[in-house]
């Protein structure tokens, strides 16, 4: 296995086990449940031994922390559109149809690596992998971690609600200018804001466009919310109505904008695409 990071233990002002020193001690993993996984992989060494969560740690040891072998891949071949790439991430625009990631062979995931660059990071990981999900009928951007600190870091960003996601959605009925849903999603917390970009009407129903800003990601957040409040997204089978009278199908639901920070360069990222052509084609009503 690959050496990703060494690191000699200073003098110690008291006694510590593997498993809470190691947080800090390396850069690729900065949480404890990290390094208990990585312990149970066996990718942690002390002084040329596997480590174990009990072990207490002392100065002068050697810890290192390895990178598994390789394992092949099954690489599905659909072309994706990058739109902004580096050694550390990616940002992809998914299109509808395919599950982010899951036990399946053609998912968004196993088409990265025929769309990404191999990183030349020392802690890149074996391949890249998205960092949030878009459901199965959902487009738009889909942010990638191409190393281990890349990922780390943008996984705290998400729990500490740091990255802000927008999407586009058209829905059934006529939406208040702006309003903020909360109703629990299978007993957690959920939080979704709502703008509305224009109401108009066609074949005497009312529709609207709206701007949706989730700040928690809760599964099918944004459908269960709209749909909940009587604006069911257009295209929604599962939460809304089956059919809708406009020419393109599939669900009008896109994330067109990413805000977060570089987790790397600490540089302002801000990341959007146009809409796709089936809202702009609602512009003529």
């Amino acid at each position: 296995m690959k050496i990703l990071e060494t690191h000699i233990v200073p003098a110690l002002d008291e006694k510590i086990r593997l498993q809470e020193y190691a947080a800090s001690a390396f850069n690729s993993i900065s949480t404890r449940s990290g390094i208990k996984k990585a312990i149970k992989r066996k990718e942690i060494l002390i002084d040329g031994e596997f480590g174990n969560t009990s072990d207490w740690v002392k100065e002068f040891q050697k810890l290192e922390l390895l990178q598994q072998e390789v394992p092949t891949k099954k690489v599905f071949q659909l072309g994706l559109e990058v739109i902004f790439e580096d050694d550390f991430l990616a940002v992809i625009q998914k299109p509808p149809g395919y599950p982010t990631s899951g036990n399946y062979f053609k998912t968004i995931e196993n088409a990265l690596p025929f769309n990404l660059n191999v990183s030349a990071e020392q802690d890149a990981l074996p391949f890249p992998l998205p960092v949030h999900r878009l459901d199965n009928p959902t487009s738009g951007l889909l942010l990638i971690a191409k190393t281990r600190i890349a990922q780390t870091k943008l996984n705290l960003a998400f729990e500490h609600k740091e990255i802000q996601k927008t999407y586009l959605a058209l829905v059934h009925g006529e939406a208040p200018e702006t309003c903020i849903y909360n109703t629990n999603i299978r007993s957690k917390t959920a939080i979704t804001k709502v703008t509305r970009i224009t109401t108009f009407s066609f074949k005497e129903k009312p529709y609207s466009i709206l701007e949706v800003y989730p700040e928690t990601g809760r599964t099918h957040q944004i459908r269960i919310h709209l749909s909940g409040n009587d604006l069911p997204i257009v295209g929604d089978i599962e939460y809304g109505l089956k059919i809708h009278p406009f020419q393109k199908k599939g669900l009008y639901l896109t994330a067109i904008a990413l805000n977060f920070t570089h987790p790397i360069s600490k540089e302002a990222m801000s990341v959007k695409i146009d809409p796709p052509q089936k809202f702009r084609l609602l512009e003529e009503f």
